[in-house]
């Protein structure tokens, strides 16, 4: 069923991004300017206000908004909506200079002084009371705007606070989840360890630089309150809005970086309406082919997505051209930018946003890419390609709302990631977390099958096939899920490196992987063998329906096996012939344990039967060829990408072709960066 972001479908697609008129009011002659372009590039919707403090109150108690009543109501008139941003990115100078309080503490215990974005401090009362009125004002005069489509709080929130207040809010956070018992907390620690036991909660400090940084369990509790008190904060912003609106309706989000490191974003999305990120693939990069770049784009899609599944997600900023601050600054070769747009849309985007519509004549981003360039006209190639993604954006618009049913998915958990990086343990050089996961995310793709990607405490009822890398750390539960997953037919694979510590990185007892899971794989882990790169080893597969060898890189795990089927076996060095591969029946399901890193080109065969014994259609694709699928209410779309330097042709194609409008049955050839939408009954 269709879940429309607005509450009531707006019959297009977003197609827009961050505006800045508040740079150019003293050119009036440019905004007038820029609208006409905007109509003429096919954008629908400006972000506004995203770094605006110092012109909404340039002097404390002091507001101005007539400008941005004055753009909102302009834009509005010549059919551009506004997506409204609170501005508490970037903190005027007036606030520092006499409240100091409101800045950030580094690592090592220093305040930072007033500069760049993003250098505030979450915690403080005065930050929060301050962001409190400008929202409340902002509210106040713009929540039943007709042309309000959502609000957006602040801007790519990231970054950590060491300031006494924050330490503070730190032991309350870990009174609170250890109950106030420090006996707890330093059983959870181990901090009998190197004689690091607490006496008292206030003996507690954040890890820093230069101080202790050595707990496990201590460092994993700071980034779980680093993402809490964001969380905390962006309820303060929603609660202000929310408070002072005329129109409590009005759907509210944040931009999310990616798999940006510092911050489980699952934990900020239970605060918001909408889902919405910020893409920046680096294409024509020395290190990936250009489907590497498209189909990482593709995955990071689908970590949005999947926060969200029941609602279309939002693209809040790409670039149309170029970024000013990768080491190499490339620009997007011809046709990349439509069809990087389009993708967007197949993985569940209603929108396309830029950063940013018109280039900054100065500062730090002066030279970011944007639709308007310095030059001020529409006879740029980047003014073309994007007028050209609007008017596919315009084609394709009666895909707003529609949302997709996948049924396999791949845990990427946040906090799992921390644990595997903070251990003292394997390679410092190849443990790749999210890199694996991608990996097995990418291989179903080859097989048209997207899968979602999902945290270790989300729901696992609605897939038939659960992939787990790396599942280091298990959090309470969790292994019961995952057995009933598999007693009631799922078919699972966990890989190597798989329960080995609890949520607060203590090792399970009684052998890994622990919790349980022992008895659902069948299979106890004695030892794992880190590999040099120079190492060599393979897998031997007893059954041809999975394969017949597969190469070994990185890690391999010594398994005694208890009361599993072996699928295959190590052939070389002092663990030759023993388990590497095995699966279990465990009720109406399977559980499959991968003990090594193998090379997944080499791993077709396994992915096939695991497909085919879950009961997931494999759709026929040739090389290079990207797949998705959407649906709505009525009907199914279905998006063929060509990310290949090579012409190819996809068989079996039925329904109506939304480019052309022409009906298609049989087959149809793609040239390279393009694409095909098909329209056809559920």
């Amino acid at each position: 069923m269709s879940k429309f972001i607005f509450g009531k479908p707006i019959n297009m697609l977003l197609h827009g991004g961050d505006y800045n008129p508040d740079q150019w009011l003293d050119y009036p002659d440019i905004f007038k300017k820029d609208i006409e372009l905007m109509k003429q590039a096919g954008i629908n919707e400006a972000t506004l206000g995203v770094f605006s403090w110092a012109a909404y109150e340039p002097k404390e108690g002091e507001f101005s908004f007539e400008w941005l009543k004055k753009v909102m109501d302009e834009l509005y008139d010549n059919g551009i909506y506004t997506i409204l941003a609170t501005p508490s990115g970037a903190r005027p100078v007036w606030m520092d200079l006499k409240y100091p309080e409101v800045m950030r503490v580094d690592g090592m215990g220093h305040r930072n002084r007033h500069g760049f974005r993003h250098n505030h401090c979450l915690s403080s009362t005065v930050f929060r009371d301050k962001v409190r009125i400008i929202n409340s004002k902002l509210a106040e005069n713009f929540s039943d705007h007709p042309g309000l489509l959502a609000w957006h709080i602040s801007n790519e929130f990231g970054g950590e606070c060491f300031c006494d207040n924050c330490r503070e809010r730190f032991r309350d956070f870990l009174r609170e989840k250890y109950h106030n018992d420090i006996n707890e907390l330093n059983h959870a620690w181990w901090t009998s360890f190197w004689s690091a036991k607490y006496s008292d909660f206030n003996e507690i400090e954040p890890p820093y630089t230069n101080g202790q940084f050595s707990i496990n369990g201590m460092n994993l509790d700071w980034k779980r309150f680093t993402t809490w008190n964001y969380s905390d904060y962006i309820s303060t912003e929603i609660d202000s809005i929310k408070q002072a609106s005329k129109n409590k309706n009005v759907p509210i989000t944040t931009n999310f970086m990616s798999r940006f490191y510092g911050i489980d974003y699952r934990v900020l999305a239970k605060q918001l309406d909408v889902i919405s990120w910020d893409s920046y693939p680096a294409f024509h990069n020395d290190e990936e082919t250009y489907a590497d770049t498209m189909l990482l784009a593709a995955f990071d899609n689908a970590i949005m997505r999947s926060m969200k599944k029941d609602t279309p997600f939002l693209l809040m900023e790409s670039a149309p051209g170029l970024v000013n601050w990768m080491e190499y600054n490339k620009v997007k070769r011809p046709g990349v930018h439509e069809q990087f747009a389009l993708q967007t849309v197949a993985s569940g985007s209603d929108s396309v946003q830029y950063f940013q519509i018109r280039k900054s004549r100065g500062s730090a981003e002066q030279h970011h890419g944007a639709l308007i360039d310095h030059v001020g006209t529409n006879e740029t190639r980047i003014f073309r390609e994007v007028s050209e993604t609007g008017e596919m954006l315009r084609r394709l618009h009666e895909v707003e709302g529609s949302i997709m049913h996948n049924q396999a998915a791949v845990i990427f958990d946040w906090e799992n990631w921390w644990a595997v990086d903070g251990a003292q343990a394997f390679s410092r050089h190849t443990k790749n977390y999210d890199k694996t996961c991608f990996s097995y995310w990418r291989k179903l793709m080859e097989f048209g099958v997207e899968a979602d990607v999902i945290s270790m405490e989300d729901g696992f009822s609605d897939y038939k096939l659960l992939i787990a890398p790396m599942l280091y750390m298990l959090k309470p539960g969790v292994a019961d899920k995952l057995k009933t997953f598999v007693e009631n037919g799922g078919i699972l694979l966990a890989t190597y490196i798989t329960g080995y510590v609890n949520e607060t990185c203590l090792c399970n007892l009684g052998g890994f992987p622990g919790e349980g899971l022992t008895d659902l794989f069948g299979i106890i882990n004695t030892e794992i063998d880190t590999l040099y790169p120079s190492d060599r080893n393979e897998i031997v597969i007893s059954d041809s329906k999975y394969g017949k060898t597969m190469t070994v890189k990185d890690y391999a795990e010594i398994l005694r096996v208890i009361d599993a089927d072996i699928i295959g076996t190590y052939k070389d060095d002092f663990y030759s012939e023993t388990p590497a591969i095995t699966v279990k029946k465990h009720g109406s399901g399977k559980a499959y344990y991968q003990a090594a890193r193998c090379d997944i080109s080499e791993m077709c065969d396994f992915f096939k039967c695991l497909l085919d014994e879950s009961g997931i259609e494999i759709k026929k694709l040739p090389e290079g060829a990207e797949y998705h699928v959407r649906y709505g209410e009525e009907h199914k779309y279905e998006f063929y990408l060509n990310i290949s330097d090579d012409i190819i042709e996809i068989d079996n194609i039925s329904g109506t072709d939304m480019n052309s409008g022409d009906e298609i049955s049989g087959n149809a050839v793609l040239k390279p960066k393009k694409y095909m939408v098909i329209r056809s009954g559920k």
